[in-house]
């Protein structure tokens, strides 16, 4: 009798403890990890990368036109960018709420790297940042990975389909054929991941240990304690109220996403997991899967959001600065809106965290204390912004009556 197979879900679970294991033994040579081990992971980022932009253009186009009902189509889109704004200002909340709590800030005083500065990007404008999603060359954006130009680009073409009817089918049968091909080189991808993900993740252990964590270890525990209590209360009565599911199942359907978001912190470089397993695990149809969840990558960040609370409130406690409810407010309001714009790879939300602390007038270098730990924060906010995603296609196809059934229930 032959063992039962090793699901890739538990495969790339061990690569994870694997990579956490070795690492500790690289910690007084991170440099050996970087050089022989790292280049393992980064084939990895590289064969997830070379897919996504034919993957998200060719998936959400067939997913608009597969909707072929331009009202319907309108309908998810709302109901999508609806919770991903609601569940976001919910999140950064809960950053604020445990920031307040756990005071991470208090009676730690830390003085900035010698030459460290953080240059702040300046708030675009609303007119800007919609502006910015029509591209002016749809070719160009697909060069230069611009996902958000890349998702109009493909609604356009997808709504394009829908309304010209048979003339469009043949463009229709390119795209669906493109999108097989992709799904199918995903799973060839995911083959490698177990090794990916220990590669990645030696190396990130080796440089960011105990040593450097301890110093800022209040931090981390708010973000991760704040991402897990996102999830339970967010997510898990999401699915339960408005599809019916069990958390336990979801979270087990979409484990396997998680992790690799949890390795590769880039929502973006994920995508392909997150909709397999959201259509194979959890029951969303294609046509929402092929919708939601590359518009979720690209625009719904709750970690990140979440962690910018908790940092914003660490740096104005270092400070000895009191932000006020309004003040707090408008970190809610500013993570809010630019997590629309953050891009969702390695690093953005670093990035999007100098933009929240201007708007409430904090020291824009002290986002560099947050340097040191931002790689082991972006793990868990990235994990939770695909979980996000997935939640939200739960919701969406369950509203729409077109949730398949993937849950087994016990016998009366």
């Amino acid at each position: 009798m032959k063992g039962k197979k090793m699901s890739m879900t538990t495969k790339i679970l061990v690569g994870l403890i694997l990579g956490v294991i070795v690492g500790f033994f690289f910690m007084g040579s991170p440099d050996i990890a970087e050089t022989y081990i790292k280049p393992f992971g980064t084939l990895f980022l590289n064969l997830i990368k070379m897919i996504i932009v034919p993957l998200v253009l060719s998936s959400l186009v067939v997913g608009t036109a597969s909707v072929g009902d331009v009202t319907k189509l309108g309908r998810i889109g709302i109901k999508t960018i609806v919770y991903f704004l609601v569940t976001t200002a919910i999140a950064v909340a809960i950053g604020l709420i445990l920031g307040n709590v756990i005071q991470p800030g208090v009676g730690l005083t830390l003085a900035l790297p010698e030459g460290a500065e953080v240059k702040a990007g300046e708030i675009p404008s609303i007119a800007d940042t919609l502006l910015n999603i029509i591209p002016t060359n749809p070719i160009e954006a697909m060069v230069n990975a611009n996902m958000l130009q890349v998702i109009a680009f493909a609604l356009f073409l997808g709504i394009g389909i829908t309304m010209i009817g048979e003339k469009g089918k043949p463009l229709y049968s390119f795209f669906d054929s493109l999108a097989e091909v992709m799904y199918s080189i995903t799973s060839i991808i995911m083959q490698y991941a177990p090794i990916g993900v220990f590669a990645l993740m030696v190396p990130v252990v080796a440089e960011n240990g105990p040593k450097v964590l301890l110093p800022l270890l209040k931090v981390v525990i708010a973000v991760y304690l704040g991402c897990i209590i996102h999830s339970i209360a967010v997510y898990s009565l999401s699915v339960k109220i408005f599809a019916g599911m069990s958390p336990k199942h979801f979270f087990k359907g979409i484990f396997e996403a998680a992790m690799v978001a949890f390795t590769t912190s880039s929502s973006s470089g994920t995508l392909p997991v997150t909709m397999r397993n959201a259509q194979e695990n959890l029951g969303v149809p294609q046509s929402i899967a092929a919708f939601v969840l590359p518009l979720g990558a690209t625009i719904n960040m709750d970690g990140t959001a979440l962690y910018q609370g908790v940092c914003a409130l660490f740096i104005a406690q270092i400070y000895g600065v009191n932000l006020t409810i309004g003040q707090q407010l408008t970190v809610i309001l500013s993570a809010t809106l630019a997590s629309i714009g953050t891009a969702g790879v390695p690093g953005a939300g670093f990035i999007m965290l100098t933009m929240v602390l201007q708007s409430v007038g904090l020291p824009i270098e002290a986002s560099a204390l947050i340097a040191g730990i931002d790689r082991i924060l972006d793990m868990i906010r990235t994990s939770i912004n695909i979980v996000g995603d997935a939640s939200c296609s739960v919701v969406v196809a369950a509203t729409e009556g077109e949730l398949r059934e993937t849950e087994k229930k016990p016998a009366s």
